[in-house]
């Protein structure tokens, strides 16, 4: 008997949409080496949600939600809590699909604590 993830709805669908679309935009081919210099430069660790959040790196990256004048983390704030989790599941998610390339390049950056 294989596990299987329960489904846990969404609540706030189009904050979800939005927020995931930006997410998926930040880690598209072209994009996410961006991503990971802007990380690279501020230190941030890509698993760190919150500092990535906080550090505006989505928005530097996505053209989409800087010229919707929105923040990925006011965007991610306004999700109930299980929203949020769910989203912090799909961001993680996200980057480890970053080709290996990449990720020896931005080694210091995939770093685990």
């Amino acid at each position: 008997m294989a596990f299987e993830q329960a489904t846990i709805k969404v609540e706030k669908e189009a904050l979800f949409a939005e927020l995931r679309a930006a997410i998926e935009r930040a880690f598209s081919a072209g994009v996410v080496e961006k991503l990971l210099k802007r990380l690279d430069s501020r230190g941030i660790r890509i698993r760190d949600f919150d500092s990535v959040l906080e550090k505006q790196a989505i928005e530097h990256v996505d053209a989409t939600l800087r010229e919707a004048r929105k923040a990925a983390r006011t965007l991610y704030q306004d999700l109930p809590v299980s929203d949020q989790a769910q989203m912090r599941e799909f961001y993680l998610s996200k980057l480890e699909t970053v080709d290996v390339a990449l990720r020896h390049k931005f080694k210091r950056v995939f770093q685990y604590y």
